[in-house]
């Protein structure tokens, strides 16, 4: 089956550079746009189930694949962002500056250390985990998930973890990823990452 991996649309967060986290950013006129076209780049790959993550950003873009194939979304809470707690709503330079111990701290040791009020590398990977067995276990045929930046990234290294050239995957907004998994085996196959082609009449 195919597992088309979706970024969210954008959001006014995203062009500030802002960590968004858990914070329930909606989409920006941008985004909204942005959704329409990736609902139009999703016709040739019809799905059965749509998976989201339940923040209002990725409901959104999730929402307009489903109404476009007629498919309910279903949401899911362990498809959220990372959790960045007192980080969240602050750019990069804003958290050196306002929490020079606490990030340099996370920078050494991420897999255990976490933002204040966030999660860990461990807790993240866990999270990730379950929420993927969930989906895996449940898969019908086809299906979408809508998520976030980072989480997609793992989402890709779970999938691919028995593939010992897998790499991190940077995803764009309202970007979808496809990759090919065989349930019986569990091999994942990256097919295309980062396909925003959809998008291109945003910019012509």
């Amino acid at each position: 089956m195919n597992i088309y991996l979706i970024r969210h649309g954008q959001t006014d967060w995203n062009v500030a550079g802002k960590i968004q986290g858990k914070t329930d950013i909606p989409l920006n006129e941008t985004g909204r746009r942005q959704a329409v076209c990736l609902a139009k780049g999703m016709a040739n790959r019809p799905v059965v189930q749509i998976f989201s993550s339940d923040l209002l950003r990725a409901r959104e873009t999730a929402g307009a694949i489903g109404d476009s194939q007629h498919v309910a979304v279903e949401t899911l809470p362990g498809l959220e962002e990372i959790g960045f707690g007192k980080w969240e709503g602050m750019t990069l330079e804003e958290i050196q500056a306002a929490f020079p111990a606490e990030y340099e701290k996370w920078c050494e040791n991420p897999v255990t250390v976490a933002p204040p009020g966030g999660e860990s590398l461990s807790q993240i990977k866990d999270r990730c985990q379950k929420v993927m067995e969930e989906i895996l276990k449940r898969a019908k045929g086809d299906l979408a998930i809508v998520s976030h930046g980072a989480m997609l990234a793992y989402v890709v290294e779970y999938l691919m973890r028995n593939d010992p050239n897998d790499q991190e995957i940077i995803v764009g907004n309202a970007s979808i990823t496809t990759i090919r998994y065989e349930q019986e085996s569990g091999r994942a196959v990256l097919i295309q990452a980062n396909d925003q082609a959809h998008l291109a009449e945003l910019t012509s």
